[in-house]
């Protein structure tokens, strides 16, 4: 393999944009501080800035975790899947909207627990947002039987305009709660 210089700060910003321009899936950054030859910590500031950067721009990074990846920015978003072709009865239902909720907030999250929350049935529901790649199998719960555990994927984010999972709106009390 090639032994390249390393990058100066500006070098590194270039590089990693270059190369999620590219990437069909999230990459998670330490993989790119290796491949890079350069130090975690620089890769993290080169995004940060990378970021900044493209809030002006008609894309924007989506962070969950180490992962990052770049999309187009949500206010283009229509003229994009114009362009595209894409089918416009994109809409959810209120119970996928419920179902996805609860993920969103408690995740990650089994099946059961989002039953008990709902009060009904979910499976169809669960199985129509991961069709749709909102939602994943995340792992596996240390319970009997260990239940799958469900999460929000980058797709989430996406569909939804999020940068990160933690720029979900802070929860408000349903009406009728007691702060006892």
């Amino acid at each position: 393999m090639n032994d390249l210089p390393s990058p100066s700060p500006s070098e590194l910003k270039a590089i990693i944009e270059s190369i999620l321009f590219v990437a069909e899936d999230p990459l998670d950054m330490g993989i790119l501080a290796r491949s890079l030859a350069v130090d975690l910590k620089m890769v993290t500031e080169a995004v940060e800035a990378l970021n900044e950067e493209c809030r002006q721009r008609g894309v924007r990074l989506q962070r969950t975790g180490s992962a990052v990846q770049m999309v187009t920015a949500p206010e283009v978003a229509p003229y994009v899947e114009r362009f595209l072709g894409l089918d416009e009865d994109r809409s959810l239902s209120q119970a996928a909207l419920e179902t996805l909720a609860i993920i969103a907030y408690k995740q990650p999250i089994t099946r059961m627990t989002i039953e008990a929350i709902r009060g009904v049935n979910c499976e169809w529901t669960i199985a129509s947002l991961k069709a749709r790649g909102l939602i994943a199998e995340v792992g596996r719960a240390q319970a009997q039987g260990r239940p799958y555990l469900f999460g929000t994927t980058f797709r989430f984010l996406e569909y939804f305009g999020l940068e990160k999972p933690d720029d979900l709106p802070p929860l408000q009390e349903a009406e009728g709660e007691s702060e006892d």
